[in-house]
């Protein structure tokens, strides 16, 4: 059998090569496209929020702004500028904070523990007990608002931040669960046996030998549920009102409720304010979020 020609193998290499060097640049420019498409509304928000109304009037959605003003962006945070009785969004801003981080913290908790209960204590309905908790994944915000309001009402802690701590931990407490029940699926029963040899009960299994390796789930479940609850207008506007209004309800009546002449600077700049917590979220501890929802997809 003739011995290969080394130049034409070489030449070979080389016209693959291209092939892989052209297909390639041919992704990255098919992704910048898509990169462009999905980022040029925040490029828009961005430089009209920077602009006088003058200019909004007169230029491009996509120009530049002459002079950068930050004056939309401390109306739209302080009203500084706005008649009397407009909206702004410092103390609604607050309101979600103090929302978001109790509920983020008490639902991954109680998603962490009935995780960790329906795979390491197994028990008689324990099948039937998280198919329920999977069930709840599915009900639709809309088919609670009736029951929750009547609950919150008979609990004394309607319209208040409170109210809307219970309502998000509630309904978030199913999705929570099912992410713990199935990263803890994946850890072998042998490290809890031998936990439970050395005499450990329930609570310090869970607290010193599963939550110290639960860190990438906990990653996943606190951008889940942050996300879900900051952004959420439906339960906001359906259970508070007045001063105890998160963020985003705060946002629609601003637009809602502005002056008779548009200033749609203030606006952007009000609508960016409100998706920085979570863009940031995204920007730092996006790369955990993927590998935690991966952490679990092997058993053993």
């Amino acid at each position: 059998m003739p011995a290969a020609d080394p130049q034409q193998m070489e030449a070979v290499e080389r016209s693959s090569a291209r092939k892989r060097t052209f297909f390639r640049w041919l992704l990255f420019l098919l992704l910048g496209l898509f990169a462009i498409y999905y980022l040029a509304p925040m490029y828009v928000m961005i430089v009209t929020s920077l602009k006088t109304m003058e200019e909004i009037r007169q230029g491009n959605l996509m120009t530049l702004p002459n002079e950068i003003m930050f004056d939309s962006w401390k109306t739209a945070w302080s009203g500084r500028g706005y008649a009397a009785g407009d909206v702004f969004l410092r103390p609604f801003f607050w309101n979600s904070i103090k929302m978001v981080v109790p509920a983020v913290f008490i639902s991954t908790f109680l998603g962490a523990l009935n995780g960790y209960a329906l795979t390491k204590w197994r028990f008689k309905g324990d099948n039937l007990i998280f198919l329920m908790f999977l069930f709840g994944c599915f009900i639709p915000y809309q088919a609670i608002l009736l029951p929750m309001a009547r609950t919150l009402g008979i609990l004394g802690i309607a319209n208040s931040i409170t109210g809307l701590v219970v309502v998000h931990t509630v309904y978030g407490l199913s999705f929570t669960t099912m992410f713990f029940r199935n990263y803890y699926i994946s850890i072998p029963d042998e490290m809890i046996k031998a936990a439970r040899i050395d005499g450990a009960g329930f609570f310090k299994i869970f607290f010193k030998v599963l939550l110290p390796i639960s860190a990438p789930i906990i990653v996943v479940t606190v951008i889940w549920q942050f996300t879900g609850i900051w952004n959420d207008f439906l339960f906001g506007s359906s259970f508070s009102f007045g001063e105890a209004a998160p963020i985003q309800v705060a946002l629609n009546n601003m637009v809602l409720t502005s002056t008779s002449v548009k200033e749609y600077n203030v606006d952007m700049a009000a609508a960016f304010i409100a998706g920085i917590p979570t863009l940031l979220v995204y920007v730092f501890a996006g790369k955990y979020f993927i590998r935690g929802l991966t952490a679990g997809s092997v058993k053993g």
